[in-house]
């Protein structure tokens, strides 16, 4: 049987302070969004005279008119829905390859490898020579790849998944080698499944990285039909910038194009998909997937 531990009355004054401090964190955390949520819905009249408020002040869909007027932002969503699946699992792909390896401590030059590896993280070859390698000898101007394989592996990702591997019991490994196991069964049928939480973590992390890869973009994509979201989205606000500023310089009103409330539309439309990630995501982070994985 399980024994009922009494609280005394620190503890629950304990446990009252927490829960406080999280509500209150949690508040700062999603009122800027409703702001946000609010004057994307709002007049842009009302947003200049009155302000943002977490409720929308005169209802209007102007902003999101403006954007989904053309069809180039569904084309934009494509591109950056198939950059950001397909470079978040060639990633995931290509760190577990490079990671496992390392943790094992069986590969040869290994401490070279990781030197190596770390060595990328506080030095680059710099953006002309980087530009000249992709565009002329790559030949990877105007192509999707552009946006993944130039970012195909973060040095960070590697040494958390390496340092994960690296906790995993090597009974594991070493109980299936006795039944005559070879390393990538060893890895895809044993290490992996295990390593659920740090895959889910680090999947996250490139899939942020691919969904607001603005960069890239910029410099290797020069047709329309090829740019992500954010890339378009950059292109729309800079428009509507200019168009602003040129009406102020001929003194007109300019209540009628949302420029401010735009910019909270563009907030909204780009980090729905992401956010809808995190609930699926978030039970890898808290389940104990090792617990009893080994026994004795």
């Amino acid at each position: 049987m399980k024994k009922h531990i009494r609280e005394t009355v620190s503890d629950k004054a304990l446990s009252a302070f927490c829960y406080i401090c999280v509500l209150v964190f949690a508040a700062l955390c999603i009122v800027p969004f409703l702001i946000a949520l609010s004057a994307s819905f709002s007049e842009e009249a009302a947003i200049l005279r009155d302000g943002f408020s977490i409720f929308p002040r005169g209802f209007s869909l102007a902003a999101y008119k403006m954007l989904f007027k053309t069809n180039q932002i569904y084309q934009s969503y494509g591109v950056s829905i198939f950059v950001t699946l397909a470079g978040t699992l060639l990633s995931l792909l290509v760190t577990v390859l490079i990671a496992y390896p390392l943790a094992t401590g069986k590969l040869r030059y290994g401490r070279g490898i990781n030197f190596f590896v770390y060595f990328t993280m506080l030095f680059s070859g710099g953006l002309i020579p980087t530009y000249m390698l992709i565009s002329r000898y790559l030949h990877l101007k105007n192509n999707l790849l552009v946006l993944i394989i130039p970012v195909l592996i973060n040095p960070w990702n590697m040494f958390l998944m390496r340092n994960f591997f690296l906790s995993v019991p090597g009974s594991l490994a070493e109980s299936a080698r006795l039944d005559g196991a070879r390393e990538v069964g060893i890895l895809f049928r044993i290490i992996l499944p295990v390593s659920t939480p740090a895959l889910a973590a680090v999947g996250l992390f490139y899939a942020l990285g691919y969904w607001n890869n603005w960069f890239q973009a910029m410099l290797y994509i020069d047709r329309n039909h090829l740019q992500p979201l954010q890339m378009m989205i950059m292109k729309m606000l800079r428009n509507v910038e200019f168009m602003t500023q040129m009406a102020g310089q001929l003194r007109i009103q300019t209540f009628d194009l949302p420029s401010s409330t735009m910019r909270m539309a563009t907030a909204m439309v780009t980090i729905g998909p992401i956010v809808l990630l995190y609930p699926f995501l978030q039970r890898y982070f808290t389940t104990g997937i090792m617990v009893g994985a080994v026994k004795g």
